[in-house]
């Protein structure tokens, strides 16, 4: 999998002009790709119904009449973009927020979907972190959306408690969305899932979704959603259809080939953007994979994230 993520890596750095071997560390890489993508003249985004001016710096607040929200991350939520901000872990996702908005300048990318092949494999704190990376892009309106109505874990690692979300939303049928929360100290906004349904899957399929995300992406830059795992649940498909790409979550010593093989058979490949290994204990500048603890830690967490 690390040659996937490689992969994708060098293909980005080939098309800014970065050589990978001239630079000596991943915050070298980072900073050159930051200033190949202040360089590079924008391209206009070309989906149906979205302004070309959506990709400029948006004036105006979407939704200003929404609830803003405190946050209390507790530690175990590892929000490393808020609380761990100079980490190795923060620099990582900080590439990634770069990569995105390089792939944005030539095909349209708004919104983008976080999957795994199977459970506890870290793709909630993966969306949750990427959201507040590129929520640090001044003016660059971000909205993380809990799209796991089965085992929603968003709102309780931004401390938000229960509260409603897309759940209600889908049960009430189409209408005015009013279950978006500003989370200010975090820049961003989240819809999260809300309460637990008994026909998740029944729900999605009304067609009422794709309504929904479209007004959506009317008013945001970037939309992050959080989706269940590709296997053996039909969420992720749903959910796939409805964004322009996909980045698909591993976990060093959960995920396992054989199923990680069939999840992205079940998934539209055209739609990959790159696959992030989770709970890495080795790094160095050849390898830009995710890290979380010491060097010497266990690749395994100490508490599992859907």
């Amino acid at each position: 999998m690390s040659q996937i993520f490689d992969a994708l890596q060098r293909s980005e750095a080939e098309r800014a002009g970065i050589a990978l071997t001239d630079l000596g560390s991943a915050t070298e890489l980072l900073q050159a790709a930051e200033r190949a993508t202040i360089d590079a003249v924008p391209v206009a985004n070309t989906v149906a119904g979205m302004a070309s001016k959506l990709e400029e710096p948006s004036q105006a607040t979407p939704y200003p009449e929404f609830e803003s929200m405190p946050v209390s991350i507790a530690p175990e939520s590892k929000l490393v973009c808020l609380m761990e901000r100079e980490s190795l872990a923060a620099e990582k996702f900080r590439f990634l927020g770069v990569r995105l908005r390089q792939f944005k300048q030539t095909r349209p990318l708004k919104k983008i979907l976080i999957t795994s092949t199977c459970p506890n494999e870290g793709k909630s704190m993966v969306a949750a972190n990427l959201a507040c990376t590129l929520a640090r892009k001044r003016q660059q309106r971000t909205l993380l959306l809990d799209g796991d109505l089965r085992r929603p874990v968003l709102a309780q690692q931004f401390g938000l408690g229960k509260v409603p979300g897309l759940s209600e939303w889908l049960q009430h049928g189409p209408g005015p969305i009013s279950n978006i929360y500003r989370l200010e100290s975090a820049g961003l906004w989240i819809l999260p899932a809300g309460s637990t349904p008994q026909n998740p899957l029944e729900l999605m399929q009304t067609g009422a979704l794709s309504v929904l995300i479209e007004q959506l992406a009317a008013s945001f830059d970037w939309i992050v959603v959080d989706s269940p795992p590709v296997l053996p649940l039909a969420d992720a498909s749903v959910w796939l259809r409805l964004v322009d790409g996909f980045l698909l979550v591993t976990r060093r010593g959960i995920s396992e080939k054989k199923q990680l093989k069939k999840g992205l058979e079940a998934l539209d490949q055209s739609k990959l953007l790159g696959t992030l290994i989770n709970s890495s204990t080795d790094v160095v500048p050849s390898e830009y994979d995710y890290h979380y603890g010491s060097r010497g830690s266990s690749s395994r967490e100490d508490t599992p994230q859907n």
